[in-house]
């Protein structure tokens, strides 16, 4: 397995935002953070876990919160941000307000 560094997981970030039309949140101290939980979890389980979620380190099962989560298109739609904040809409980004929000929980039974 590959090992992942802050800089490739910088890069996936960056690559998923303009993959599907998202901003990658512009607050580069919170979005290392995250990067850094991605990172770590990329290292131990093989995939970019969200780290704003509690896996099982099985992809099976965390198929769902592979970032970007299956979530993170309707959370961006309706609040314009994913659950963790992550990325963000470009109407958000482009109003300056990229303070991060708490956000109802999709996934359910888990």
């Amino acid at each position: 397995m590959k090992k992942r560094t802050l800089e490739s997981s910088e890069e996936f970030i960056q690559n998923a935002a303009r993959h599907y039309g998202w901003v990658a949140n512009p607050d580069t101290e919170f979005r290392a953070t995250i990067a850094e939980g991605l990172t770590t979890n990329a290292n131990r389980f093989g995939y970019y876990l969200c780290p704003c979620r509690d896996g099982d380190g099985d992809r099976d099962a965390d198929a769902d919160i592979v970032c970007p989560c299956v979530y993170a298109g309707p959370d961006i739609d309706e609040y314009g941000q994913c659950f963790c904040g992550l990325f963000l809409s470009k109407e958000k980004a482009a109003s300056g307000d990229t303070e991060v929000n708490q956000i109802p929980e999709r996934r359910t039974g888990n």
